[in-house]
């Protein structure tokens, strides 16, 4: 077990940097994979900016908002919520370059980015000893919190569109597959298996879900979805996000140490009531 002077040892010591894992968290989760997929297409195809250009000018944003990100002492919802939106586009750029700008196969650029996950984990645990998001507290366990993020998806891009070719599924089926592993995993986590590993598998898999999601809501009526288009699906998920991200930064209500008062007060209170009994 890494105790709390041995993680002091290794830099600074702060207040956990990400959120707790509460619906909100999956909510916004989901709809910033679908932002990634939807503002990097209408960027890239609708306004003509190209590839290169697309992956460039938001690359830049996501090194800004990340050094922001850093600098904080703790878990600031605005910032870590825009550096997530950001990461998805250009996690989703980086296997559009690989796809379309170098003609590399799916099923390559999936493995590839699998490979890549299983030695960032094996990394990450190797000298940290531990996976849990409850622990981002010094700066080295967030630089692999964020390059785990940033690899979850460029893999789950590649290994959804890799699904999407073999299937040749429309857009509305296409969000039965994720969706139906999500569930899947959520099953397999109330029957005991490991909440840290539950939660990285369900992370993976939002980046196709969301994505799906986009595809169904950006396609046109013919193709089988709802005639949104790109811009359209964007501005209400953008929307949405700022929305949900405004009340958490209200309420706090996604605050670990926050969550965990109450939960212990929540328990508390019901240990009473037992004994009372």
């Amino acid at each position: 077990m890494t105790t709390t002077s041995q993680v002091t040892s290794r830099g600074r010591l702060m207040l956990n940097k990400v959120p707790e894992v509460t619906v909100y968290f999956w909510i916004i989760k989901i709809l910033c994979t679908t932002v990634g997929e939807s503002f990097a297409d209408y960027i890239n195809e609708t306004l003509g900016f190209g590839l290169t250009n697309t992956t460039l000018a938001f690359s830049a944003a996501l090194i800004v908002t990340l050094v922001v990100q850093f600098r904080l002492n703790r878990y600031v919802p605005s910032v870590y919520w825009l550096a997530v939106v950001l990461i998805s586009v250009v996690g989703t750029l980086l296997t559009d370059n690989l796809t379309d700008g170098q003609g590399v196969p799916l099923w390559i650029s999936s493995t590839v980015f699998a490979v890549l996950l299983a030695a960032v984990f094996g990394i990450w645990y190797a000298r940290e000893r531990t996976l849990s998001i409850h622990t981002i507290v010094t700066v080295p366990r967030e630089s692999f919190y964020w390059l785990t993020v940033l690899v979850t998806f460029a893999l789950g891009t590649a290994a959804g569109d890799w699904t999407l070719e073999l299937t040749g599924w429309p857009p509305g089926r296409s969000v039965l597959l994720p969706l139906g592993l999500i569930l899947a995993v959520l099953v397999a986590w109330k029957l005991g298996m490991g909440p840290v590993l539950s939660f990285w598998l369900a992370y993976i898999l939002t980046r196709p879900l969301g994505a799906n999601i986009g595809d169904y809501l950006a396609s046109p009526h013919a193709d089988g979805g709802l005639g949104l288009g790109t811009l359209g699906t964007s501005v209400l998920f953008l929307g949405t996000i700022l929305a949900v991200v405004v009340y958490l930064t209200v309420t706090d209500a996604d605050r670990t140490e926050r969550v965990r008062v109450a939960t212990a007060e929540r328990d508390q209170v019901r240990s009473g009531s037992e004994d009372r009994r």
